[in-house]
């Protein structure tokens, strides 16, 4: 059974690095807690529309033939997020967990100053990040990346990394929560060194993206487990979108209608539209001007 595309209800996710006011993408969150991510296409997310709307998206996967392999959220740090690693699908798999966490990272707004840090410095290796660790020099080990509006950064799993504060960030990754804490500033929260240390890569393919025009729209980056492409629609303007595999739309600025046959569905900032396997169209109708991002993971990557 092919499903029509659905939207989806961001999930809100409480970190204590945080903030209280997500405006303006979100007029609330339903909590007075710190949020830190909103989750676009997470497990526990609930359909808006369509046939299963109420269903949350893990329990479609028997519809959809699988789990969704694409977990889209928006980030809100206004604190440094520790310093962390993410092991790759043979060291997760090996760890007794389903998959690595390969990710990347769209900046959608950026104070001046604001820093990501991406890898470790030359010369660095396991032993000298135990030591930084324990005496708290961790970030010197780092290097940090400044960011702007419109930058693509890639994760590579094993990559040594960390956000900083005054960023908000779209993050496309495999659909895994396996992180392990390595560092986090003197916070009581529990950290995972022996595990980071043995999935920690030295040099790995991460860093800024340079972003590809492509008839129409802009690549943004093009990886083994997701590609992603931002659109940018005048006010009725109508788009014929290819999908070479599962994925999602997310809107990031006015309001578009997702078309299929039969079934028409709005896509809002800060939301997810997900086009299961099967949809090889849609079509998109800018209501008013608009931008939003395509989100798919490759036939290849589910192999």
């Amino acid at each position: 059974m092919q499903l029509a595309p659905f939207r989806l209800k961001p999930w809100f996710s409480e970190r204590v690095w945080g903030r209280r006011d997500l405006r303006p993408w979100y007029a609330e969150t339903g909590t007075n807690e710190l949020v830190g991510e909103a989750w676009l296409t997470g497990p526990q997310c609930v359909v808006e529309t369509g046939e299963f709307e109420g269903r949350t998206l893990s329990s479609l996967e028997s519809e959809m033939g699988g789990e969704f392999p694409l977990l889209v959220k928006l980030l809100f740090p206004n604190e440094k997020l520790s310093v962390q690693v993410h092991p790759d699908d043979a060291q997760a798999k090996a760890a007794g967990e389903t998959r690595g966490k390969t990710e990347c990272w769209y900046v959608l707004e950026a104070e001046p100053g604001a820093s990501v840090a991406l890898g470790l410095k030359d010369g660095v290796d396991a032993a000298k990040v135990k030591a930084a660790v324990a005496d708290g020099t961790m970030e010197d080990l780092m290097q940090w990346v400044p960011v702007s509006v419109g930058d693509m950064l890639f994760v590579d799993a094993g990559t040594v990394h960390a956000i900083g504060p005054g960023v908000v960030l779209l993050e496309t990754q495999q659909t895994s929560d396996v992180t392990y804490r390595l560092y986090d500033y003197g916070r009581p929260r529990e950290l995972h060194l022996e595990q980071g240390l043995k999935v920690i890569k030295t040099k790995t393919d991460a860093g800024k993206v340079a972003a590809k025009e492509i008839d129409g729209f802009t690549r943004l980056i093009e990886q083994r487990y997701f590609v992603v492409d931002r659109f940018d629609l005048e006010k009725g303007e109508e788009r014929r979108m290819a999908f070479s595999g599962p994925g999602c739309l997310v809107g990031l600025r006015g309001k578009v209608a997702v078309i299929t046959p039969g079934e028409e569905v709005e896509l809002a900032p800060g939301h997810a539209v997900v086009v299961a396997a099967g949809n090889s169209e849609v079509i998109v109708d800018a209501e008013e001007d608009a931008v939003f991002v395509r989100c798919v993971a490759p036939r290849a990557a589910l192999t």
